[in-house]
């Protein structure tokens, strides 16, 4: 089971930077076309009109897949910003009750978003919705990898919960790296 969900992080990772590669690709290719084109009309010569129509809606939707596929991994490798002024203060009996705490809080919001953002894809598929740029895009797709991306993220809450209550982990902030 460790393996099985060390993977399925990892992939959550691997997904989000290739989602920020693409959209570093769409940004050189766009600059390039419009630098190409510029550089034409500067000889005199007819520009190829070379420009990604909707780029910016499309790296949007791409950084918000990149962001939330990404959650799960970014947590299990210990990325997340954690302020622990006052948790390195406390008795390690509290620093842990704090730990279970925090994740169980950390598990509702995240249930919470999973559920309205289920409703929220749902509704945007069955209305037909449509983002409003020059390339229509369902907004249920985007929806959809945001919900994916939240359940992965509900799964590293509980994995977690898990190594807290079972002393797997001692604490948050020591979670090992995964190999």
């Amino acid at each position: 089971m460790r393996r099985f969900l060390d993977s399925l992080y990892r992939f959550g990772g691997y997904l989000s930077a290739l989602q920020l590669a693409a959209i570093m690709a769409m940004v050189v290719l766009q600059v390039s076309g419009r630098v190409l084109d510029e550089g034409l009309q500067a000889l005199g010569m007819k520009s190829l009109g070379l420009q990604i129509p909707g780029l910016a809606e499309l790296a949007g939707f791409l950084l918000l897949g990149a962001t939330f596929t990404g959650l799960a991994y970014t947590l299990m490798v210990g990325g997340h910003i954690r302020v622990d002024l006052l948790h390195r203060a406390l008795p390690a009996g509290i620093q842990k009750a704090l730990d279970v705490l925090v994740t169980v809080t950390a598990l509702a919001i995240t249930g919470f978003a999973v559920w309205y953002s289920i409703l929220l894809a749902y509704d945007s598929y069955d209305y037909g919705d449509l983002s409003i740029g020059m390339v229509p895009v369902p907004l249920w797709l985007p929806q959809a990898v945001m919900v994916v991306g939240l359940i992965w993220l509900l799964v590293a809450l509980l994995d977690v919960l898990v190594g807290l209550i079972t002393g797997r982990i001692a604490h948050i902030k020591d979670q090992a790296p995964m190999e």
